[in-house]
């Protein structure tokens, strides 16, 4: 491969696992709190199509965000509703989510656009268009430099910039801030918690609140960023893959994310090899190759994460004792 060709992959797995790297992180507040993040799909697709439909009716992309990480916020806290104030299951409440989710966006889309549960197609003013960095036209013709700084430091989106900031934030706020031992604390023994004059339902309810918004960027970005629409199950199992990278990392937002990029390059090295002859094997059918990316999902989690071990009081309802 040439430097263009590696550069090429590399930008391609950035912007393929900047929707994962949001949704684990979003994923992460919640289950380090205690809350199951089953419900990170119907989340993400719910968010994905009101930042679409929002865009396509105001023209305005930034309202169309906002909309968006509202949605899939609300969302988090009707989960919350349910797994904390009702204390009922959180496995249930969030598959109930996904599905009720997956049923109602194509439903609605088909409704108010008659195009198929599709949204209409974006312009570029509607969207997050790729952003060029200063000096891009100086350096284009640089051997190495030119392909790196153009295509792999510049030409994202604003929201895959985001990720890169909030991952060293999420990392900050969850072990270095007071309210992030808060957190750690209620997903471990909310007893103690209660018994410190916390509030475990407070604390619970902010960091689902801190999950949808996550949760919502990364849905956006896939239809107002990277996308240009909204169209039927786009997410593609994303939400639970950024769940299986949680559990991958361990629970810990660094490995997570290394979790996201490894999915990512091999999302974007099957794209490079369909229809391309491999030696000894000749050439691989396409639903092999595409099946690639979640086959690597399955393999990881099945044998070479070792010993992970959740946090204690995950998916488990919080019973005052006295």
């Amino acid at each position: 491969m040439s430097l263009v060709d590696v550069v090429s992959v590399l930008a391609a797995t950035i912007r393929l696992a900047t929707p994962l790297v949001l949704a684990t992180l979003g994923g992460l507040f919640s289950e380090r709190a205690g809350i199951v993040a089953l419900g990170l799909e119907g989340m993400m697709l719910a968010a994905a199509f009101a930042a679409a439909c929002i865009a396509h009716v105001t023209g305005s992309a930034w309202l169309a965000l906002a909309a968006g990480m509202g949605v899939s916020m609300a969302l988090s806290l009707i989960h919350g509703f349910a797994s904390v104030t009702q204390r009922g299951d959180q496995v249930v409440s969030g598959m109930a989510l996904n599905i009720l989710v997956a049923g109602l966006c194509p439903t609605l889309g088909l409704a108010w656009f008659q195009q198929g549960g599709q949204t209409p197609a974006l312009g570029h003013g509607e969207r997050f268009m790729p952003i060029v960095l200063p000096f891009a036209d100086g350096v284009a013709g640089v051997p190495v430099l030119g392909p790196i700084w153009n295509s792999l430091i510049g030409g994202h989106n604003l929201i895959v910039y985001l990720a890169a900031l909030l991952l060293p934030l999420s990392a900050w706020l969850l072990y270095r801030t007071s309210f992030g031992l808060r957190i750690r604390a209620v997903g471990e023994n909310p007893h103690a918690v209660d018994a410190a004059g916390l509030s475990v339902a407070g604390l619970r309810y902010g960091a689902l609140a801190l999950s949808g918004i996550l949760v919502g960027l990364a849905g956006a970005d896939l239809s107002i960023a990277e996308g240009a629409g909204f169209g039927r199950d786009m997410t593609a199992g994303r939400g639970y893959v950024a769940l299986a990278a949680l559990i991958f990392g361990k629970w810990r937002p660094v490995p997570a994310v290394g979790a996201c990029l490894l999915f990512a390059f091999c999302d974007a090295l099957q794209v490079r090899l369909q229809g391309v002859a491999l030696p000894v094997v000749g050439v691989v059918p396409v639903q092999l190759v595409e099946a690639l990316p979640y086959l690597l999902t399955v393999v990881l989690l099945a044998g070479f994460i070792g010993a992970a071990r959740a946090p204690r009081a995950i998916g488990l309802a919080f019973v005052k004792t006295r």
